[in-house]
């Protein structure tokens, strides 16, 4: 019989709770969906974006993937491999005064997530037109993987995501 992955079962739960978060809840817009297999590298990919409801100045986006290892570690059910998959957050916000901002938006993004991250801003612009300010992509990644015993911490999870896009919108 079919068992699940590890990657399966936490897509369905964080797509209900995300889904409840804008559906139910009124908390959130859902702006993006996306889930994906690469045949070429056999991996799994979900990718949910959303801001705040009635405030699109910063988006979110939750990406949890399972690679090759992952998932063949977990199906083949190999003693020394340690099945899971990993997670990520994108945050896209406008910033004008770069300096100052990416300061204060890593100094607020440790406060919420401790030191369970790793963080990097890449700032962009379109070539060409006037430089008024810059996208800045802030992508979290998590150190360790998550797997199936991590599911009570979905909802626990999005709501510091919620809180991280507060933050976020008033730097």
């Amino acid at each position: 019989m079919y068992d699940p992955t590890h990657f399966e079962n936490l897509k369905v739960a964080f797509e209900n709770r995300i889904y409840d978060l804008d559906n139910m809840d009124g908390l959130i817009a859902i702006v993006d969906r996306a889930d994906r297999t690469d045949h070429a590298i056999l991996s799994r990919e979900l990718s949910m974006k959303f801001t705040l409801a009635g405030l699109p100045e910063v988006m979110a986006e939750v990406v949890l993937t399972a690679s090759l290892e992952d998932l063949a570690g977990e199906i083949l059910e190999i003693p020394e491999a340690v099945p899971g998959c990993s997670l990520e957050l994108h945050f896209f916000k406008h910033v004008h005064d770069a300096p100052v901002q990416c300061e204060q938006i890593r100094e607020a993004l440790y406060a919420v997530w401790e030191n369970d991250i790793e963080l990097t801003q890449t700032l962009s612009c379109k070539y060409g037109e006037e430089v008024s300010g810059y996208l800045n992509l802030i992508k979290v990644k998590f150190k360790t993987k998550i797997s199936e015993d991590n599911m009570t911490e979905v909802v626990p999870f999005l709501h510091h995501v919620l809180k991280s896009l507060e933050l976020l919108k008033g730097i």
